[in-house]
Protein backbone atom coordinates (compact mmCIF):
# COMPACT_ATOMS: atom_id res chain seq x y z
CA UNK A 1 0.00 0.00 0.00
CA UNK A 2 1.31 3.42 -0.92
CA UNK A 3 1.77 5.82 1.93
CA UNK A 4 -0.35 8.43 0.14
CA UNK A 5 -3.38 6.13 -0.21
CA UNK A 6 -6.31 6.39 2.17
CA UNK A 7 -6.99 3.28 4.24
CA UNK A 8 -10.35 2.38 5.79
CA UNK A 9 -8.78 1.70 9.20
CA UNK A 10 -5.96 3.31 11.17
CA UNK A 11 -4.64 2.45 14.61
CA UNK A 12 -2.50 5.02 16.41
CA UNK A 13 -0.71 3.19 19.23
CA UNK A 14 1.51 4.65 21.93
CA UNK A 15 1.51 5.92 25.50
CA UNK A 16 3.01 9.34 24.73
CA UNK A 17 -0.18 11.39 24.45
CA UNK A 18 1.41 14.51 22.99
CA UNK A 19 3.00 12.54 20.14
CA UNK A 20 -0.19 10.55 19.58
CA UNK A 21 -2.20 13.75 19.40
CA UNK A 22 0.21 15.21 16.84
CA UNK A 23 0.03 12.06 14.70
CA UNK A 24 -3.76 12.14 14.94
CA UNK A 25 -3.98 15.74 13.74
CA UNK A 26 -1.50 15.06 10.92
CA UNK A 27 -3.60 12.07 9.83
CA UNK A 28 -6.84 14.03 10.08
CA UNK A 29 -5.39 16.76 7.87
CA UNK A 30 -4.80 14.09 5.21
CA UNK A 31 -8.25 12.58 5.53
CA UNK A 32 -10.59 15.52 5.88
CA UNK A 33 -10.33 19.29 5.27
CA UNK A 34 -10.97 21.40 8.37
CA UNK A 35 -14.16 22.89 6.91
CA UNK A 36 -15.64 19.37 6.66
CA UNK A 37 -15.09 18.40 10.29
CA UNK A 38 -18.53 19.57 11.40
CA UNK A 39 -20.35 17.08 9.16
CA UNK A 40 -17.69 14.49 8.35
CA UNK A 41 -16.01 13.81 11.72
CA UNK A 42 -17.41 11.88 14.68
CA UNK A 43 -15.29 11.40 17.83
CA UNK A 44 -16.04 9.19 20.81
CA UNK A 45 -14.19 7.24 23.51
CA UNK A 46 -13.94 3.74 24.97
CA UNK A 47 -17.41 3.92 26.50
CA UNK A 48 -19.01 3.84 23.05
CA UNK A 49 -20.85 0.74 21.89
CA UNK A 50 -19.58 -1.13 18.85
CA UNK A 51 -22.88 -0.91 16.94
CA UNK A 52 -22.95 2.85 17.45
CA UNK A 53 -19.37 3.23 16.15
CA UNK A 54 -19.91 0.99 13.11
CA UNK A 55 -23.21 2.69 12.25
CA UNK A 56 -21.37 6.02 12.25
CA UNK A 57 -18.50 4.81 10.06
CA UNK A 58 -20.98 3.23 7.62
CA UNK A 59 -23.02 6.42 7.34
CA UNK A 60 -22.66 7.77 3.82
CA UNK A 61 -20.70 11.06 3.74
CA UNK A 62 -22.82 14.15 3.10
CA UNK A 63 -21.06 17.15 1.55
CA UNK A 64 -17.71 15.73 2.71
CA UNK A 65 -14.91 13.73 1.10
CA UNK A 66 -15.47 10.84 3.51
CA UNK A 67 -16.83 9.91 6.91
CA UNK A 68 -14.16 9.74 9.66
CA UNK A 69 -14.93 8.08 13.00
CA UNK A 70 -12.43 8.26 15.88
CA UNK A 71 -12.37 6.21 19.08
CA UNK A 72 -9.99 7.82 21.56
CA UNK A 73 -8.45 5.92 24.52
CA UNK A 74 -9.67 2.82 22.71
CA UNK A 75 -7.87 0.05 24.65
CA UNK A 76 -10.93 -0.96 26.63
CA UNK A 77 -13.14 -0.59 23.56
CA UNK A 78 -10.89 -2.93 21.57
CA UNK A 79 -10.77 -5.50 24.37
CA UNK A 80 -14.53 -5.44 24.87
CA UNK A 81 -15.45 -5.68 21.19
CA UNK A 82 -12.53 -7.63 19.73
CA UNK A 83 -14.59 -10.36 17.93
CA UNK A 84 -16.87 -7.82 16.21
CA UNK A 85 -13.89 -5.65 15.28
CA UNK A 86 -12.19 -8.69 13.75
CA UNK A 87 -15.31 -9.24 11.64
CA UNK A 88 -15.36 -5.60 10.59
CA UNK A 89 -11.66 -5.69 9.69
CA UNK A 90 -12.47 -8.53 7.26
CA UNK A 91 -14.73 -6.22 5.27
CA UNK A 92 -14.41 -2.57 6.26
CA UNK A 93 -16.71 0.14 4.91
CA UNK A 94 -15.39 1.70 1.70
CA UNK A 95 -16.87 5.15 2.30
CA UNK A 96 -15.68 5.67 5.88
CA UNK A 97 -12.47 5.69 7.88
CA UNK A 98 -12.18 4.25 11.38
CA UNK A 99 -9.37 5.54 13.62
CA UNK A 100 -8.60 3.73 16.87
CA UNK A 101 -6.26 5.48 19.33
CA UNK A 102 -4.80 3.11 21.93
CA UNK A 103 -1.92 2.99 24.38
CA UNK A 104 -0.87 -0.37 22.94
CA UNK A 105 -1.75 -2.63 20.02
CA UNK A 106 0.14 -5.94 20.32
CA UNK A 107 1.35 -7.30 17.00
CA UNK A 108 0.65 -10.95 17.88
CA UNK A 109 -3.15 -10.58 17.96
CA UNK A 110 -5.53 -11.64 15.22
CA UNK A 111 -6.75 -8.03 14.98
CA UNK A 112 -3.23 -6.73 14.38
CA UNK A 113 -2.63 -9.31 11.65
CA UNK A 114 -5.89 -8.37 9.93
CA UNK A 115 -4.97 -4.67 10.13
CA UNK A 116 -1.90 -5.29 7.97
CA UNK A 117 -4.21 -6.34 5.14
CA UNK A 118 -6.68 -3.45 5.27
CA UNK A 119 -5.18 -0.52 7.17
CA UNK A 120 -2.20 1.09 8.79
CA UNK A 121 -0.64 0.95 12.23
CA UNK A 122 0.96 4.22 13.33
CA UNK A 123 3.29 3.35 16.20
CA UNK A 124 4.26 6.18 18.51
CA UNK A 125 7.95 5.90 19.34
CA UNK A 126 9.19 8.65 21.67
CA UNK A 127 12.54 10.14 20.67
CA UNK A 128 15.60 9.05 22.62
CA UNK A 129 16.90 11.62 25.13
CA UNK A 130 19.78 12.63 22.84
CA UNK A 131 17.32 13.13 19.95
CA UNK A 132 15.06 15.51 21.86
CA UNK A 133 16.72 18.85 20.93
CA UNK A 134 16.46 18.08 17.20
CA UNK A 135 12.93 16.75 17.71
CA UNK A 136 11.84 19.95 19.46
CA UNK A 137 13.38 22.11 16.74
CA UNK A 138 11.41 20.14 14.16
CA UNK A 139 8.20 20.25 16.21
CA UNK A 140 8.30 24.03 16.67
CA UNK A 141 8.89 24.48 12.94
CA UNK A 142 6.07 22.18 11.89
CA UNK A 143 3.52 23.23 14.51
CA UNK A 144 4.18 26.97 14.71
CA UNK A 145 6.38 27.83 11.73
CA UNK A 146 9.02 29.27 14.04
CA UNK A 147 12.72 28.46 14.33
CA UNK A 148 13.92 27.12 17.66
CA UNK A 149 17.71 27.51 17.71
CA UNK A 150 19.60 24.29 18.44
CA UNK A 151 21.28 25.67 21.57
CA UNK A 152 17.89 26.96 22.73
CA UNK A 153 16.36 23.51 22.16
CA UNK A 154 19.16 21.89 24.17
CA UNK A 155 18.63 24.31 27.06
CA UNK A 156 14.87 23.70 26.93
CA UNK A 157 15.46 19.96 27.28
CA UNK A 158 18.05 20.47 30.04
CA UNK A 159 15.64 22.57 32.08
CA UNK A 160 12.42 20.68 31.39
CA UNK A 161 13.50 17.05 31.23
CA UNK A 162 12.74 14.36 28.69
CA UNK A 163 8.95 14.16 28.98
CA UNK A 164 7.66 15.09 25.52
CA UNK A 165 4.27 16.31 26.75
CA UNK A 166 5.89 18.84 29.10
CA UNK A 167 8.38 19.87 26.40
CA UNK A 168 5.51 20.56 24.02
CA UNK A 169 3.78 22.61 26.71
CA UNK A 170 6.91 24.69 27.35
CA UNK A 171 7.39 25.15 23.59
CA UNK A 172 3.85 26.49 23.27
CA UNK A 173 4.53 28.97 26.07
CA UNK A 174 7.69 30.07 24.27
CA UNK A 175 5.76 30.64 21.05
CA UNK A 176 3.33 32.93 22.89
CA UNK A 177 6.23 34.61 24.71
CA UNK A 178 8.13 35.58 21.55
CA UNK A 179 4.90 36.76 19.89
CA UNK A 180 5.63 37.79 16.29
CA UNK A 181 9.33 36.93 16.37
CA UNK A 182 10.18 34.17 13.91
CA UNK A 183 13.16 32.84 15.87
CA UNK A 184 13.26 31.51 19.44
CA UNK A 185 16.69 32.08 20.95
CA UNK A 186 18.51 30.72 23.96
CA UNK A 187 17.87 34.08 25.64
CA UNK A 188 14.11 33.49 25.26
CA UNK A 189 14.41 30.08 26.92
CA UNK A 190 16.54 31.58 29.69
CA UNK A 191 13.99 34.34 30.29
CA UNK A 192 10.84 32.22 30.27
CA UNK A 193 11.84 28.72 31.36
CA UNK A 194 15.21 29.04 33.01
CA UNK A 195 14.98 31.95 35.42
CA UNK A 196 12.82 30.55 38.20
CA UNK A 197 14.00 26.95 37.94
CA UNK A 198 17.72 27.66 37.71
CA UNK A 199 17.77 30.26 40.44
CA UNK A 200 15.59 28.10 42.67
CA UNK A 201 18.12 25.29 42.30
CA UNK A 202 20.98 27.77 42.71
CA UNK A 203 19.66 28.80 46.12
CA UNK A 204 19.24 25.19 47.25
CA UNK A 205 22.76 24.21 46.19
CA UNK A 206 24.20 27.39 47.67
CA UNK A 207 22.84 26.38 51.07
CA UNK A 208 24.02 22.79 50.55
CA UNK A 209 27.65 23.72 49.89
CA UNK A 210 27.57 26.14 52.82
CA UNK A 211 26.54 23.25 55.09
CA UNK A 212 23.14 24.83 55.83
CA UNK A 213 21.05 21.69 55.43
CA UNK A 214 17.92 23.09 57.08
CA UNK A 215 17.94 26.16 54.84
CA UNK A 216 18.54 24.00 51.76
CA UNK A 217 15.57 21.78 52.62
CA UNK A 218 13.30 24.78 53.19
CA UNK A 219 14.29 26.32 49.87
CA UNK A 220 13.72 22.99 48.14
CA UNK A 221 10.24 22.65 49.65
CA UNK A 222 9.47 26.19 48.56
CA UNK A 223 10.36 25.18 44.99
CA UNK A 224 7.85 22.35 45.09
CA UNK A 225 5.19 24.58 46.67
CA UNK A 226 5.60 27.40 44.17
CA UNK A 227 6.01 25.40 40.95
CA UNK A 228 3.43 22.69 40.21
CA UNK A 229 5.79 21.23 37.58
CA UNK A 230 8.77 21.05 39.93
CA UNK A 231 8.34 17.33 40.60
CA UNK A 232 8.87 16.71 36.88
CA UNK A 233 11.66 19.22 36.26
CA UNK A 234 13.67 19.38 39.47
CA UNK A 235 16.14 16.61 38.62
CA UNK A 236 16.83 18.10 35.19
CA UNK A 237 17.26 21.58 36.67
CA UNK A 238 19.67 20.27 39.33
CA UNK A 239 21.64 18.31 36.72
CA UNK A 240 21.81 21.35 34.44
CA UNK A 241 23.22 23.56 37.20
CA UNK A 242 25.62 20.97 38.62
CA UNK A 243 27.03 20.17 35.16
CA UNK A 244 27.64 23.87 34.68
CA UNK A 245 29.42 23.96 38.03
CA UNK A 246 31.60 21.00 36.98
CA UNK A 247 32.51 22.52 33.61
CA UNK A 248 33.27 25.92 35.14
CA UNK A 249 35.44 24.36 37.86
CA UNK A 250 37.32 22.27 35.28
CA UNK A 251 37.94 25.28 33.02
CA UNK A 252 39.20 27.38 35.92
CA UNK A 253 41.51 24.56 36.97
CA UNK A 254 42.86 24.51 33.42
CA UNK A 255 43.83 28.19 33.72
CA UNK A 256 40.86 29.84 31.99
CA UNK A 257 39.84 33.18 33.45
CA UNK A 258 36.37 34.03 34.74
CA UNK A 259 35.25 36.14 31.73
CA UNK A 260 36.24 33.29 29.38
CA UNK A 261 34.33 30.72 31.43
CA UNK A 262 31.31 32.98 31.81
CA UNK A 263 31.07 33.52 28.06
CA UNK A 264 31.74 29.90 27.09
CA UNK A 265 29.21 28.42 29.52
CA UNK A 266 26.62 31.23 29.22
CA UNK A 267 26.53 31.88 32.95
CA UNK A 268 24.00 34.61 33.56
CA UNK A 269 22.59 36.39 36.59
CA UNK A 270 24.34 35.95 39.91
CA UNK A 271 27.79 35.31 38.46
CA UNK A 272 29.71 36.45 41.56
CA UNK A 273 27.69 34.10 43.74
CA UNK A 274 28.10 31.29 41.22
CA UNK A 275 31.90 31.51 41.34
CA UNK A 276 31.84 31.85 45.12
CA UNK A 277 29.75 28.68 45.16
CA UNK A 278 32.11 26.57 43.09
CA UNK A 279 35.12 27.70 45.13
CA UNK A 280 33.57 25.87 48.10
CA UNK A 281 33.50 22.46 46.41
CA UNK A 282 35.97 20.22 44.60
CA UNK A 283 35.57 18.56 41.21
CA UNK A 284 35.29 15.25 43.03
CA UNK A 285 32.38 16.50 45.14
CA UNK A 286 30.58 17.85 42.09
CA UNK A 287 31.17 14.56 40.26
CA UNK A 288 29.57 12.65 43.13
CA UNK A 289 26.49 14.86 42.96
CA UNK A 290 26.23 14.29 39.19
CA UNK A 291 26.39 10.53 39.75
CA UNK A 292 23.78 10.73 42.50
CA UNK A 293 21.48 12.69 40.18
CA UNK A 294 21.90 10.05 37.46
CA UNK A 295 20.94 7.36 39.98
CA UNK A 296 17.97 9.41 41.16
CA UNK A 297 16.78 9.88 37.59
CA UNK A 298 16.91 6.11 37.02
CA UNK A 299 15.07 5.38 40.27
CA UNK A 300 12.31 7.87 39.43
CA UNK A 301 11.82 6.47 35.93
CA UNK A 302 11.64 2.92 37.25
CA UNK A 303 9.17 3.82 40.00
CA UNK A 304 11.56 3.23 42.89
CA UNK A 305 11.21 6.69 44.38
CA UNK A 306 9.47 10.06 44.05
CA UNK A 307 11.37 13.21 42.93
CA UNK A 308 10.67 15.23 46.08
CA UNK A 309 11.83 12.38 48.34
CA UNK A 310 14.95 11.63 46.29
CA UNK A 311 16.11 15.25 46.10
CA UNK A 312 15.53 15.75 49.84
CA UNK A 313 17.76 12.72 50.47
CA UNK A 314 20.39 14.24 48.16
CA UNK A 315 20.34 17.44 50.23
CA UNK A 316 20.48 15.54 53.52
CA UNK A 317 23.44 13.42 52.36
CA UNK A 318 25.43 16.29 50.87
Amino acid sequence: MAKTSIHPIYVIAGKEQALAKKQYHDLLDRLLPADQHATGLWVTDSKAQIDEVLDEVRTLPFLTDRRVVVVQEADEFITRHRPLLETYFDKPCASGVLILMAASFPSNTKLAKKLKQVGELINITPPKPWQLPAHMTQYVKQAFDKTLARDAAQLLVDLTGDDVTRLYSEAEKLVVFVDEKRNISIQDVEALVGHNRVFGVFEVIDAMVAGQTGTALQRLRNMFAEDKNAQYTVVGAFAFHVRKMFNAKAMLNQGKNIPEVTKALRIWGKTDLFYAQIRKVSLEQISRIIQQLANIDHQIKTGQTRPEVAIEQLVLNA
